[in-house]
């Protein structure tokens, strides 16, 4: 009996293994055509290949988080200590930015308006002039990622901190201008949200393209870095627009949940989709500007303002 036990459960574990090694080779049949499928693809949209490689390329999700820890660990206190020297309809103006931009609910942007209205004496002799000064430097790490994703979509190497270190100063302050009239942008100036909604794409763009060109040092011409800006603008205020409908109920079951520390969850996990979004445009941005029609329709433009400016300058 022991000995028939023994070759019924040798017969088991042989049929097992056998079962296993049907199963491998199925595995392999499907890795096997899938890598038909895609190469097929990647041959058949050559597109799709330069998308993907270029999103591995500036490691998206890497990049993204990087901007978004900067911009929580830096740029959120600069905007704080810019709040605390600012009259106050600047900073009801940017309370009013803030929520339209981020959704913020009832109860989290109360919390939000008491560090906001924080203008007074003794709050900015709590920061001091070297505090502030520190601040407002150490923001600037905002711009150096940004400005990393930028040269690293674009394939260029990094620039100098001389020819740089103005441009991330210059970038963080138009930054914050831009932030505090997104309220009053949004709305067209009391006129309307059917106006503002193209205004504000309109300034998006605006925003955006001169943004790449300024971190970029003047190194691509104007017209390649539209895509980009066009990418950016649109990812932007679409994730603004989920941001009305989603964070509100977040914030308020995080903080509901977690106290203060939700909302930090919350807005942080945010911020990395957004830092995400920006990377992706902008790496698709290359991509479609470098696209052989796309190319030769801005190459083309480019060039014949161009000769039409040597034509002015050299006249025969």
């Amino acid at each position: 009996m022991i000995g028939k036990g023994r070759r019924v459960g040798a017969a088991a574990v042989v049929a097992m293994g056998g079962e296993v090694r049907q199963m491998l080779r199925g595995v392999r049949r499907g890795t096997d055509r899938t890598a038909r499928v895609l190469a097929l693809v990647r041959d058949r949209v050559p597109l799709l290949s330069r998308v993907t490689d270029q999103l591995l390329r500036v490691n998206l999700l890497d990049n993204g988080t990087r901007i978004a820890a900067q911009v929580f660990l830096c740029a959120l206190p600069a905007l704080f200590v810019f709040s605390a020297f600012a009259p106050a309809s600047v900073r009801n103006e940017l309370a009013a930015s803030l929520r339209t931009e981020l959704g913020i609910g009832n109860r989290p942007m109360t919390q939000v308006q008491q560090v906001l209205q924080a203008g007074d004496t003794e709050t900015r002799e709590a920061f001091g002039a070297v505090g502030t000064l520190v601040t407002l430097l150490s923001a600037t790490a905002c711009s150096r990622a940004l400005q990393r994703v930028c040269e690293r979509s674009w394939r260029l190497p990094r620039s100098g901190i001389r020819v740089s270190a103005w441009r991330w100063l210059v970038w963080l302050l138009v930054w914050l201008v831009v932030l505090v009239g997104q309220g009053s942008l949004r709305s067209a100036f009391g006129i309307g949200p059917l106006l503002g909604l193209p205004l504000t794409a309109l300034v998006g763009v605006a925003l955006w393209w001169w943004t790449q060109h300024l971190l970029l040092g003047g190194r691509v011409p104007w017209l390649p870095l539209l895509p980009g800006a066009l990418l950016c603008t649109a990812s932007v205020l679409l994730l603004s627009w989920t941001a009305r409908l989603y964070m509100p109920r977040a914030l308020d079951r995080s903080v509901t949940q977690f106290g203060p520390y939700g909302a930090v969850f919350t807005t942080l996990s945010w911020l990395i989709v957004l830092g995400a979004a920006i990377t992706g445009s902008i790496a698709l941005g290359y991509v479609l500007a470098t696209d052989e029609p796309v190319r030769r329709l801005l190459s083309g433009r480019f060039g014949l303002r161009r000769r039409r400016r040597t034509e002015r300058r050299d006249p025969e």
